[in-house]
């Protein structure tokens, strides 16, 4: 079987690249509170995995946003293959943001 590559392919790597500097606070804040829930104590876990969860979220919103915008620039049925193109781009690059991509 050949796979081929999608047209959106490179325009979605730049977006990504884009937002990996743009947003490069949020993704390094994202990595350290994984950390932090992991090395939590029982006690303290729930409310760590909690602050997880909320930046993993503000993440996922802003590169939902991101794919949002650019759709809106296309035909429908291509818009519906750059978004599913953009959402496994993001499962692959960042998994924890790629959880609920395709839910916003």
């Amino acid at each position: 079987m050949i796979f081929r590559r999608s047209r959106f392919a490179d325009v979605i790597a730049r977006q990504l690249d884009v937002f990996a500097e743009d947003e490069a606070e949020l993704v390094a804040e994202t990595r350290e509170k994984e950390r932090l829930y992991d090395r939590a104590d029982r006690e303290d876990a729930e409310e760590a995995y909690g602050d997880y969860v909320d930046v993993v979220e503000a993440a996922t919103e802003a590169l939902a946003d991101m794919r949002d915008r650019f759709a809106r620039t296309l035909e429908e049925d291509a818009a519906e293959e750059y978004e599913a193109t953009f959402n496994r781009a993001v499962q692959k690059r960042w998994p924890p943001f790629g959880l609920e991509i395709e839910n916003r």
